[in-house]
């Protein structure tokens, strides 16, 4: 049966690339970093070289780079590293209701400490308002936490502006950047990004290995203590073949970034349009301008997500409801609560994310399917039924987007 991937939001492939790589730190190379003799300073000069190659894909200094073992320790780290290194300032965090889960429980654990924690609404599009975001901070603020691109809906947040507002008000600023590192340009400095999070498996790169920017000068307490790795920041041998794999994938991603962008860009669009234009009852989910290029995250009404999933990996076709970190959870996405989705049209909802082997041909196979997996499913619907005879007014009847219409 054919295959088609369309879940690159939760992983990507390893590209072969990056896997030739990394062998030869899994077999010869195998020397620990810490060690004196020349096998360990040979894997310790590969770290040291791919710490330098990703700083400077961000703008940083290659001291301000830690390693860790994902997005969500990264986040982890600077929220209750800088929490807890600054308390004595203040005991107050900015965050939004649409962060990833790696930052509202890592807030919510803060909370049980006595730490304050403003949860920002964003608006039907999922943006933070700038405004809103100012008129959060206090006097006792000394951290704001806003993702840059959503995982779920694909939003691309105003965060220069947000870290800008932050500055000027002496609030260190933090950006999940997991879903955009490699995706979008990103210059810390440019952008006024105090702390930021990113993770290899989102860019073709190996899982269990990701990074921390730290500004210099940005106090962080330590979350794993230990040895003296990571400059005595994170204790444990480094995963020397991981980080080679995070290089080498980072290296490969920034070097098409544009010429990928401008690819997905076309067919995320062409997807959205054949299923707005062809599948009735259907919403479009999050920016369409402000966007990242490879999101598509629809709701669908008189259906329900997981029957709708299924049916599609039963045709070959790998997707999602929303992020993958909560696969096991029967709640609807709180994103899509936050974006102002009633419960009935956020458990039918559908997100397809595109990857750099994803090809036009792909998509329209799967929206094919997904047409005829839609109308097997709400054959089975009561509410259906009553809706076609008049018995039941459909919650997506009306809506608009950038003037189009939502429902065709």
């Amino acid at each position: 049966m054919k295959r088609i991937y369309l879940d690159n939001a939760s992983t990507t492939p390893m590209r072969p690339e990056v896997l030739d790589a990394m062998m030869p730190y899994f077999t010869e190379e195998f020397g620990n970093p810490s060690a004196i003799y020349a096998l360990g300073q040979t894997a310790s000069d590969a770290v040291a070289d791919a710490r330098a190659a990703l700083a400077g894909f961000i703008g940083a200094k290659p001291t301000e780079i830690y390693f860790t073992s994902g997005g969500s320790e990264s986040d982890n780290w600077a929220i209750k590293g800088y929490a807890h290194a600054n308390q004595q300032r203040g005991r107050h965090i900015v965050t939004s209701a649409i962060e990833h889960h790696a930052v509202l429980h890592t807030c919510q654990a803060l909370e049980k400490e006595g730490f304050e924690v403003t949860y920002l609404p964003v608006d039907a599009e999922g943006l933070v308002d700038p405004a809103a975001f100012k008129d959060a901070l206090r006097p006792d603020t000394i951290l704001a936490t806003i993702m840059f691109a959503n995982n779920e809906i694909g939003t691309i947040e105003p965060i220069a502006e947000l870290a800008s507002i932050a500055k000027e008000h002496g609030v260190a600023f933090h950006t999940d950047a997991v879903q955009a590192f490699a995706h979008v340009p990103i210059n810390v400095n440019e952008m006024g990004i105090d702390m930021l999070s990113a993770s290899a498996h989102k860019l073709n790169g190996p899982k269990g290995v990701g990074l921390l920017y730290v500004r210099r000068g940005c106090k962080v307490d330590n979350l794993i203590d230990g040895g003296q790795q990571e400059r005595g920041r994170r204790a444990t041998t480094e995963n020397v073949p991981g980080i080679v794999g995070f290089a080498k994938a980072a290296e490969l991603a920034f070097v098409e970034l544009d010429e990928q962008h401008d690819r997905q860009l076309k067919i995320r669009d062409h997807a959205i349009r054949r299923i707005l234009d062809e599948i009735p009852h259907a919403k479009l989910n999050g920016s369409w301008e402000n966007r990242l290029a490879n999101n598509v995250n629809i709701s669908f009404e008189f259906i329900e997500g997981e029957g709708m999933l299924l049916q599609l990996a039963a045709r070959g076709i790998c997707a999602s409801s929303g992020s993958a970190c909560t696969s096991g959870s029967l709640d609807p996405s709180h994103v899509l609560l936050a974006i102002g989705l009633p419960h009935e049209i956020a458990h039918g909802s559908l997100r397809i994310t595109l990857g750099r082997d994803t090809t036009l041909e792909d998509v329209d196979f799967a929206i094919d399917s997904l047409k005829g997996t839609l109308e097997n499913l709400r054959s089975m619907s009561p509410l259906y039924e009553d809706y076609k005879h008049g018995n039941y007014v459909g919650i997506m009847d009306g809506y608009k987007a950038d003037g189009m219409p939502y429902v065709s």
